[in-house]
């Protein structure tokens, strides 16, 4: 094998033959000729993937690998890292993008040459769109580095061929991004969106913590843009020059380097700043930097590192210039950086603290805040009131991934209202009509009123509460519909169960009739994220029996919709839980965690199909079990060979038996509303005791 030879675990071969990876275990042990294990560790191998491939053909289980899975399996296995080879993919892209007859020429000659002339013409390119020097994030890879590269780059050249540059760049770069979840913290597509439409048309933007440039990208194009970001890994900081170069005609100016304690930038002074900061560091350059010219409306406690970095951002606005800033909600309330948020407000920096709901952007499991700011200046005149938000109470009850396009549309449309009272004179301002204060989501709320001993900015201990549970025209809404509910479950109560004698039918497995045809078996990999416009099925609505709540990300592909009839098993949580798609739901993409079984109409019954999988047994004899976590394998489910008759008798009962759940936990919903609006009612004085 040669030495640099592209390596692949096995969850890589999994995921190139399109099976589980307790299917690679049995090969392992079944097959005597099955490639052995070239590195990695004693639990998890890793193999020569081109052995793999050569063996995967031979027994018929892949007629050939997908260009962009080879690709990003040479990419994953590069000997110098994923981020390494996706720098010089980059690099070789951006050439292709520039100067295709370049390139076309270069791939003419042997890899070894190639090697030899490609930093020549890259460096050509990237002096061209990121200027020239050793500051530049972005550098010409060496030709010794290159030689290990130069197959990996011919594979992503003819991919770029197919998907397009930029989309070849997105792809692994977002592959990489899923692989190293706990090294980056990238900002989803939903909020960077947001933010880049709250700073508004722009002709200069900084990102002072860009990672890889998830902000910087969402900014609108326009003649003349000038792109900035600084990251204090270089890695990011290069990645994000490169993904800016490939995605616009933008000028780029990317460093890498400690943005607090060496600015990159010292003198730009930017029309908007856009920031994700790092949250709760406290080796932010607090000794070093007592004396900064930054800290203009405070010195920031060693454990206030966010205020440090919303400062550095005002620092470097032109006068008038916006920066949204993404924050911790702690940063709002803390007592410690109280003497800052008041000068922040005294002197009109601070515009509004928008609250996001949970898990619009990691860590997801806190409402962060968007924090609006307004670089003071001779012509800019202080507001004089705040604008608070609180954008939770727009995500429905028990739906899991947030309605994104319904949030952006609230915030934008307050922040719009906010900005159009302030262009106002002092005279039009006195016939102010309170149109921005909407109960329970946003307020106006004048300085004044928040300079008190705590500045306590968390914009929900601020807003005028919202009519309980929608008032009492709404409270009795819902009760009609919990009394008619619960009559419907009276009535789909099944009736009492009579013995039988225990059957004792042939059995066969989910594997078994997938290698008969009898159903086809496919398991779900499509990601969800923010603002998308195809709805995926996730794991969590197949346990709530909820709709789709996630959207494709806007570079996925498009994969096959599941159908009506089409049976849903998740594959992750140990419950015994499948869903028959409807009508309604059909359409939508297959998410991840999940396996989707279709069903032959001659030869099987999806109601008798669903309903027999849930059993107790059945799914314990077909699980396994992890440190964390229960996975199904669910070609070991088993059900009973039965004629097609037989199996719709079972299937109408099965499906009754989905319908009486169906409307159980309609009525658990209902009821939960009808108390928790009766609780608020009687304690906000809506509701008379009586």
């Amino acid at each position: 094998m040669p030495e640099n030879a592209t390596e692949v675990t096995s969850a890589g071969i999994a995921r190139l033959a399109g099976v589980g990876r307790a299917a690679v275990s049995n090969w392992r042990r079944r097959h005597a000729d099955f490639p052995k294990p070239v590195g990695g560790t004693e639990t998890s191998p890793s193999f020569a993937l081109a052995e793999v491939e050569a063996w995967l053909r031979r027994q018929g289980k892949l007629a050939e690998v997908p260009l962009r899975e080879r690709v990003w399996q040479q990419l994953a296995g590069h000997p110098a890292g994923p981020g390494t080879a996706l720098q010089h993919i980059g690099c070789t892209l951006l050439l292709v993008h520039e100067r295709p007859t370049d390139w076309l020429e270069l791939s003419a000659v042997s890899d070894r040459r190639l090697a030899e002339l490609l930093p020549e013409a890259c460096d050509k390119v990237l002096t061209d769109r990121f200027g020239a020097g050793p500051h530049r994030a972005a550098q010409v890879p060496a030709t010794e580095a290159l030689h290990a590269s130069v197959p990996l780059l011919r594979a992503a050249a003819e991919l770029a061929a197919e998907l397009g540059t930029r989309q070849t760049f997105e792809f692994l770069l977002g592959r990489h991004l899923d692989a190293g979840s706990r090294q980056y913290t990238p900002t989803p597509a939903g909020p960077a969106a947001l933010m880049a439409r709250l700073a508004g048309p722009v002709r200069s933007v900084l990102d002072p913590a860009c990672g890889t440039g998830a902000l910087l990208r969402a900014v609108t194009p326009r003649p003349g843009l000038e792109l900035h970001g600084q990251d204090s890994a270089p890695e990011p900081a290069a990645l994000t020059a490169l993904r800016l170069a490939l995605a616009g005609t933008a000028r780029i100016r990317t460093r890498a380097g400690d943005t607090l304690r060496a600015d990159a930038f010292p003198q730009l002074k930017a029309d908007a700043v856009l920031c994700h900061p790092p949250f709760n560091e406290r080796n932010w350059g607090h000794d070093e930097l007592a004396y900064d010219p930054r800290w203009e409306y405070g010195f920031p406690a060693r454990t206030e590192s966010e205020l440090a970095w919303v400062q550095h951002a005002l620092a470097h606005l032109a006068d008038g210039g916006i920066a949204v800033v993404l924050m911790p909600p702690a940063a709002a309330s803390r007592r410690s950086g109280r003497r800052i948020r008041a000068d922040l407000l005294r002197r009109g920096a601070l515009r509004a603290v928008i609250a996001l709901p949970a898990g619009a952007a990691p860590p997801h499991n806190i409402p962060l805040h968007l924090w609006i700011l307004r670089r003071p200046g001779l012509a800019v005149r202080p507001p004089g009131e705040l604008l608070l938000m609180e954008t939770a109470s727009l995500v429905p009850e028990g739906q899991p991934e947030l309605p994104w396009s319904a949030v952006q549309s609230a915030v934008l449309d307050a922040w719009e209202t906010y900005e159009k009272t302030y262009e106002r004179t002092p005279e039009r301002e006195a016939e102010d009509d309170g149109s921005q204060d909407r109960p329970g989501l946003s307020r106006a709320v004048p300085v004044i009123e928040l300079l008190d001993d705590d500045v306590d900015l968390a914009p929900a201990r601020h807003l005028p509460p919202p009519a309980a549970a929608g008032g009492i025209e709404q409270l009795t809404a819902v009760r009609a519909q919990l009394t008619d509910t619960l009559k419907l479950t009276a009535r789909l109560t099944p009736a009492a169960a009579e013995p039988a004698a225990a059957a004792r039918w042939p059995l066969t497995t989910v594997g078994e009739l997938a290698r008969a045809g009898a159903l086809t078996l496919r398991i779900g990999n499509a990601s969800v994220a923010l603002g998308g416009t195809v709805p995926v099925l996730t794991d969590h609505d197949v346990f709530t029996a909820a709709a789709p709540s996630g959207t494709l990300p806007e570079d996925h592909d498009e994969p096959e919709p599941v159908a009506e009839g089409d049976v849903v098993v998740p594959v992750l949580g140990g419950g015994s839980v499948t869903r028959v798609i409807d009508a309604a739901t059909a359409g939508a993409a297959l998410g991840r965690n999940l396996c989707l079984l279709r069903p032959d109409p001659a030869a099987l019954d999806p109601w008798f199909l669903a309903g027999f999988l849930r059993g107790t047994a059945n799914n314990r004899q077909a699980s396994s079990y992890a440190s964390t976590a229960t996975r199904l394998d669910v070609r070991r489910l088993q059900l009973p060979r039965l004629p097609l008759e037989q199996q719709r008798a079972y299937g109408e009962r099965f499906r009754a038996l989905a319908a009486f759940e169906d409307t159980l936990r309609r009525a658990s919903r209902l009821g939960e509303q009808l108390v928790q609006g009766t609780y608020d009612g009687l304690t906000d004085g809506t509701i008379a005791p009586g």
